[in-house]
């Protein structure tokens, strides 16, 4: 599963052919011990995380919406992925 973005400590992953785990679009993230998964909306459906840090990501998540779409139709065809810019 690749790094597609990280900001402020937390590390975002996109899995290749990821589609029966939550059966919608998503990405993954890490911060420090805590995982979660989270949609384009930066809505968590999986795992725990951190209030603040779940800001971040929803923000991130909102700036870079149609990245993390592209991305996710790319990633469930080929084995293919690009980097998405984190926050400054």
């Amino acid at each position: 599963m690749p790094v597609i973005s990280h900001f402020y400590g937390i590390i975002i992953r996109m899995y290749f052919n990821d589609t029966e785990q939550h059966h919608k679009p998503h990405f993954h993230a890490r911060y420090g011990g805590d995982e979660a998964s989270f949609d384009f909306d930066g809505n968590l459906l999986a795992g725990g995380f951190p209030a603040k840090q779940q800001k971040y990501i929803a923000v991130w998540a909102d700036i870079h919406r149609n990245e993390l779409s592209v991305l996710w139709d790319l990633m469930q065809t080929e084995e293919e992925y690009f980097k998405i810019k984190g926050l400054d």
